[in-house]
């Protein structure tokens, strides 16, 4: 595996070299096999741009390159560069919640220097011919972190007072709360709506299609 790299400009630089090769490459370069389909492999390509970049956090609750505060984030996108789904943040806490602020929040420290990779995503393409585009350094400004820390604030509020069950994907503008589990058995812990401790589904941040959208259009200068 790659070294991580020392610096924000050496990760940008690689992340550049690799942006027109296929997955195929890249995993040949890896030394590992392309699945046929994503569906029992989901996280396939975000481990895959991982371990050609250098990232060593894995699965930790901190950024993908910790040394330099940089969250990977792959984004599948469309012939138009539409990304073809929500990104998925982090894990929500659903117990031990009261009295926590949004500038401690893991959601925050996630998003606040983040390197999208853009990979054609059309379902029509094979994985192995998918190709990579260039990549986009971001930090929310100030519009945007403010959106954030509304939707958290409102998502985590709902948690607190035992409504979790009732959160939708519409609740919130740029970001959403949803289940996160393999199946419907990985139960964990939550407060019920009196207090009570309750089983449900884990539940996990994700930023909207609309939100990401408009993140590449500015940057790539994309058609509205």
């Amino acid at each position: 595996m790659p070294a991580p790299p020392q610096s924000e400009q050496e990760l940008l630089a690689r992340a550049e070299e690799i942006a027109g090769f296929t997955l195929a490459q890249l995993a040949h370069n890896a030394g590992v096999s392309v699945p046929r389909d994503l569906r029992r492999d989901k996280g396939w390509i975000g481990q895959l741009i991982e371990w050609q970049l250098g990232a060593s956090a894995g699965s930790k609750p901190e950024q993908d390159f910790p040394s330099l505060g940089i969250e990977l984030k792959t984004i599948p996108i469309d012939p138009q560069g539409r990304p073809l789904e929500t990104t998925f943040v982090c894990v929500a806490p659903l117990i031990g919640i009261s009295g926590q602020r949004w500038e401690a929040s893991n959601v925050r420290n996630k998003l606040s220097r983040v390197l999208w990779v853009p990979i054609e995503g059309s379902r029509d393409i094979p994985v192995g011919e998918r190709r990579i585009g260039m990549p986009l350094l971001w930090s929310p400004n100030e519009i945007e972190e403010r959106l954030l820390r509304q939707d958290w604030e409102e998502l985590m509020d709902m948690i607190v007072l035992g409504e979790v069950e009732q959160i939708s994907a519409r609740h919130g503008q740029v970001m959403q709360l949803r289940p996160k589990a393999a199946n419907n058995k990985a139960l964990t812990r939550a407060i019920g709506r009196d207090g009570q401790p309750i089983m449900t589904l884990p539940r996990g941040f994700y930023l909207k299609i609309d939100f990401t959208h408009g993140l590449l259009q500015r940057h790539f200068d994309l058609p509205i």
